[in-house]
């Protein structure tokens, strides 16, 4: 099996651990981080979404993770395709996700882009509806 082979199959797998908890456990996808990340959202530590202010390293995913998972509650997520060319392997779904606080939903099309080395993940950008998700953490 080829990197981009083995690359895909190690997110298919984390991702089917993820959606399978419903975004309850981060355990197993811990191992695959490595230890000076780089961890990316377009939302970037917005008011109302503080957690997603970038991380550096796999203390501040495993903040960034907890804190989602403490925030959001996971409604659906569809793993439409997966692209990958040599470590760089780009994930494009369809996701749901309510606030736990507002009781507000949004839906919207993701695209996370990772480089995997060493079935280790050493970047991530996560792209999405920001104005959505942040609209949903409103209670006005």
């Amino acid at each position: 099996m080829g990197q981009e082979e083995e690359n895909v199959a190690l997110l298919k797998e984390l991702y089917g651990i993820w959606t399978g908890t419903q975004a309850g456990t981060i355990e197993n996808v811990l191992e695959h981080i490595a230890d000076d990340v780089t961890w990316l959202s377009l939302a970037d530590g917005s008011p109302g979404m503080e957690f997603t202010a970038s991380c550096s390293c796999k203390d501040d995913v495993i903040r960034y993770l907890s804190e989602l998972m403490r925030e959001w509650s996971m409604d659906f997520f569809d793993l439409e395709e997966i692209i990958a060319d040599k470590d760089r392997v780009v994930v494009l779904s369809n996701v749901g996700w309510t606030n736990n606080r507002t009781g507000k939903s949004v839906k919207t099309p993701k695209a996370d882009v990772f480089c995997i080395k060493d079935r280790l993940i050493v970047e991530y950008l996560e792209f999405y509806d920001t104005a959505a998700a942040l609209a949903a953490t409103r209670t006005d």
